[in-house]
């Protein structure tokens, strides 16, 4: 079997010489992504039922994806709105879990819940970063409340499943968080060499 290629945040962090904000913030997308991905596979292979269900519902974060004619802020700033909404998602989640698993040693699953959080709050502080104008403040904290009934009184069964909607959910807009920021810093760079 073929290895899975490591992705790392090696020089992400540090803003790299010749490297664009919109570069950093596409690299951390595919960071993002990447990551979440595997974590729904983790979710699936510790909860082996759970992908005989199709969740019930809509999407949890309600925002619509960008239109293709709007502007590269305006594009950001649907997808700040919508990470905060993935990070207050999944600081419940955690909660929950944590709470749940009281004592129980940590598994490559919970190892890498907390990997996706650092790299959802990388990539908050990077699209806050493309964001920043003069005066204006862009919130990178969560931006959900713990306080809504995650499993709809129907238990664990239910309980599993909103972790499932929850997984899916950031999975989504890791992805669409890659295309817009891959589309945009394409068409910078495009503009720039122009």
């Amino acid at each position: 079997m073929a290895e899975q290629q490591e992705i790392t945040v090696d020089g992400l962090d540090m803003p790299a010489a010749g490297r664009s904000k919109t570069w950093r913030a596409a690299e951390l997308a595919r960071l993002l992504h990447h990551e979440c991905t595997r974590l729904l596979a983790l979710f699936r292979e510790k909860e082996s039922f759970i992908t005989k269900h199709i969740p019930a519902g809509g999407r949890i974060v309600p925002l619509s994806l960008p239109e293709e004619d709007s502007s590269s802020e305006e594009q950001v700033q649907l997808l700040h709105s919508a990470l905060r909404q993935c990070l207050g998602l999944l600081h419940c989640l955690i909660l929950k879990e944590e709470e749940e698993e009281m004592g129980a040693s940590e598994g490559e699953y919970e190892a890498k819940r907390k990997v996706v959080r650092a790299s959802l709050e990388r990539l908050l502080h990077s699209t806050r970063v493309l964001l920043e104008c003069e005066g204006a403040m862009v919130e990178i904290t969560p931006d959900h409340q713990c306080n809504e009934e995650v499993d709809g009184g129907i238990g664990a069964f239910g309980g599993k499943m909103w972790t499932y909607r929850v997984l899916l959910e950031l999975t989504h807009w890791a992805d669409s968080a890659l295309q817009t920021l891959n589309l945009i810093h394409t068409e910078s760079e495009g503009a720039q060499e122009d």
